[in-house]
């Protein structure tokens, strides 16, 4: 009844902004209608902020909004320290520290921060690890993973609150409509400090957000986890921004990615909002970081850069969602579509979300088919993987090549 989105609380707005006003003309008293006035502002502004979050269908609940701006509560901290602390094996930490059976039917959740050794940034991520993580069945896999990118401003937790990713995902997998995967949901923005687009800023003493985000996030998360190394077997994803970072990262650092889901994002960068001098607590500012440098901007423009792969070269996966309602959406995502197509042998899925613009409603709804596309397609690579290794266990040794003796002439001097 009282939800962000609902009529009863906009009429609540209404009329407490309403019961302010009459306040402040009937007031005779000066302090009382400044006071009126003070209070009447606080409804009006509510009624601003939630007319937004109706408009773009982020917050369905009150929950999804505190747990956006503070952080789910009960999410356990770990560092790489407590990880190392019991040999490597972060299931034998969490099942001493947990519910080893309830971690095996619903998963785990953390967080942690990572620290990058040549961005030198440091940020919050938090990791899901599926249920079969801690399944006897899967003691010595290792697991694909999939980097999900917030849009600005945000932060990780808006996949945990107005996403619903967790459930969503917990769905999929109880169905067998999608595989196992770690799930790894960074801080690409520091906050709400400044919004990069994920970018490596050129500048002096500029962030790296880029290096973090596509580089030091994943070799973390591979270093100390049962997970894959960055390659085939990671996917990167986002909405909004968060796109144009899984876009742009996943060609930047082909090698690093097979597969990339790009949600109502965008194909040329805007311009960014970024500290002043460099330091994350300074004044933001917004400027084009690639002004004066043509190369950059090409290289950092995702429908230009991808025309630099010749055909044939292998290049991440593409699997793109727009809402119908929002027709620059649908227009970029159609144009990198057809550029995608000579370069993608598995096709390239676009699913147009009709009732929908650039808002969270969409996001939702495309998250269940990018899951089950993206997953099911890391099993195929990792099969073909698993069968050119037993190709290669039992392909016979190449003959030894015989070895030639050149023969010998000797020569006996005749008697005396």
């Amino acid at each position: 009844m009282l939800g962000p989105q609902s009529t009863t609380f906009f009429l609540l707005l209404v009329v407490a902004f309403a019961a302010m006003i009459w306040w402040l003309a009937v007031a005779k008293q000066v302090v009382f209608r400044i006071l009126a006035a003070c209070l009447a502002f606080v409804p009006a502004m509510a009624f601003g902020v939630a007319a937004v979050n109706k408009y773009y269908d982020y917050y369905q609940t009150w929950g999804a909004l505190i747990t956006d701006l503070s952080g789910p509560s009960s999410v356990p901290h770990l560092s790489a320290a407590s990880l190392r602390s019991t040999h490597g094996s972060i299931r034998t930490f969490i099942t001493s520290n947990s519910n080893a059976q309830l971690d095996a039917q619903i998963g785990y959740l953390f967080n942690t921060t990572v620290t990058g050794p040549r961005s030198h940034i440091s940020r919050t991520v938090y990791v899901y690890l599926p249920p079969q993580y801690f399944q006897k069945a899967y003691a010595n896999y290792r697991f694909p993973a999939i980097e999900l990118l917030h849009g600005a401003p945000g932060k990780p937790t808006a996949w945990l609150g107005a996403m619903g990713l967790i459930p969503i995902y917990q769905g999929l997998l109880a169905t067998h409509k999608a595989l196992p995967a770690v799930l790894v949901m960074p801080d690409t923005d520091g906050g709400y400090q400044y919004s990069l687009q994920c970018l490596n800023d050129p500048q002096p003493h500029g962030l790296q957000d880029m290096t973090w985000v596509g580089r030091e996030v994943p070799s973390w998360v591979a270093a100390n986890l049962r997970v894959q190394r960055p390659g085939p077997l990671w996917g990167i994803a986002g909405y909004s921004e968060g796109g144009y970072c899984a876009a742009n990262i996943a060609l930047n650092y082909s090698s690093g990615f097979g597969f990339a889901g790009v949600l109502s994002g965008y194909f040329k960068p805007y311009p960014s909002q970024v500290p002043a001098n460099g330091e994350p607590n300074d004044t933001p500012i917004l400027v084009n970081v690639f002004a004066h440098r043509p190369y950059l901007a090409m290289r950092n423009t995702p429908d230009k850069y991808i025309l630099n792969f010749p055909i044939g070269v292998r290049v991440p996966q593409f699997f793109i969602a727009a809402g119908t309602e929002d027709a620059d959406d649908v227009h970029n995502a159609e144009y990198f579509k057809q550029e995608l197509l000579p370069r993608s042998p598995i096709g390239v899925p676009l699913d147009i979300i009709s009732g929908g613009g650039h808002s969270g409603s969409v996001w939702r709804k495309a998250l269940t088919p990018m899951l089950t596309w993206m997953t099911a397609n890391m099993e195929q690579v990792l099969r073909e993987e698993q069968a050119n290794a037993r190709l290669e266990a039992v392909k016979p040794a190449a003959p030894e090549k015989a070895v030639q003796h050149r023969a010998h002439t000797v020569v006996r001097k005749p008697a005396a």
